[in-house]
Parts: structure tokens; sequence; C-alpha cells
């Protein structure tokens, strides 16, 4: 199997071989650094998330392989960093607002699949809602991360306003998907 070999596919790849180090540096760095510690790790993950689109685009790198693993790596660190939120947290507080964003993950996911696979619209473009959202939910997890558990940080309260402001349009983003491929599901639900 060749994989293409580019800079912007390494700083993908690179994102996703941070995850086990946000995982280590969350669980094994000692208590006073383990929050501020993971915020740098998971702020350099976003980091790579910005870098290799734009270099994608501007070198003219841009690969189905890289197409397939970006919004994959990008759904991966973030579901990991907001299953680690949860636990500290340990509140329905960030739980509500990571379930909506992992919900949608998944249900989109699946109807990119379908689409592509049964619509004639084969492909959703990134609008620049789902780029606001991004925005919102990679600050607000650098943010919760880096604050730790505790609500009376303005870091904390400033992160969980962003991380429902994300959730929300989430799930803005989600009915735009829906409706974009709700004629065809409904004619497909109505042929079977």
């Amino acid at each position: 199997m060749n994989l293409p070999i580019s800079i912007p596919n390494l700083l993908t790849s690179l994102r996703i071989l941070l995850i086990p180090i946000l995982v280590i540096v969350f669980y094994l760095f000692p208590l006073e650094w383990r929050y501020f510690g993971s915020a740098v790790v998971f702020a350099l993950a976003s980091l790579t998330d910005w870098l290799d689109g734009y270099l994608a685009r501007k070198l003219g790198q841009m690969t189905p392989f890289g197409a397939f693993l970006d919004p994959v790596a990008d759904k991966l660190v973030v579901a990991v960093a907001l299953v680690l939120l949860v636990e500290v947290h340990a509140s329905a507080i960030l739980a509500v607002p990571a379930i909506v964003i992992v919900g949608r993950e998944i249900v989109v996911s699946s109807l990119r699949e379908w689409m592509a696979k049964y619509s004639d619209k084969r492909s959703v473009a990134v609008s620049f809602l789902g780029k606001v959202k991004t925005t919102f939910q990679m600050f607000a997890v650098i943010f919760l991360l880096a604050g730790g558990p505790n609500l009376g940080n303005p870091v904390v309260i400033t992160g969980y306003v962003l991380l429902y402001a994300a959730a929300i349009l989430t799930l803005w983003s989600m009915v735009q998907y829906l409706k974009l491929a709700w004629p065809e599901l409904a004619s497909g639900m109505k042929n079977s």
C-alpha cells in the first residue's frame, strides 16, 4: 500500500499521534501540570488542524487520503479530549454539550457515508458555520483542559460558554445537513 506523503498528511498523522500523548499527559503528569500540559498538547493538535488544511490548499497537495484522514483525526482528538473532560468535571453541565458534539459527529458521518453511496449530492462541503463551530470547540476544549475542574476559574467559565456555543452550532449544522439530505432520505423511506 502506497500512502501519499505530503506535509499536510504528515501534520494530520501527527494530530493522531498526539492523541495518546494527550492521554498520557492527562493521566500521568503531576496534578499541578496535567491540566496545563494536556491543554498545550490539544492546542498543538488544533494548530496542526488549521495548518494542514492551509498548506494542502497553498501547496496544491490536497489528496483523497488527506480528505479522508483529516476529519477522522479531528473527530478522534476532540472526542478523546471531551471524554477526559467529562470524567474530570463529572457533571451533566459538561456531559450534555459533549454528547451533543460527539452524537452529531456520528450522525453527520453516517449521513455523509449514505450520501456518498446513495445520493446525487455525493458530498457536502464544509461551511463557514462548520469552521466557526470548530473554532469555538477547539478554544473551549483548550480552556477547559487548562483550567481543570475549577468552576470558579474565569478560564473554565469561558470554556463552558464556548462549548455550549459550539454545541448549539453543532446542532444547527446537523440540521443543515439533514435538510440537504431529507428529500432523498424521505423518498427512500417511501420506497422501502
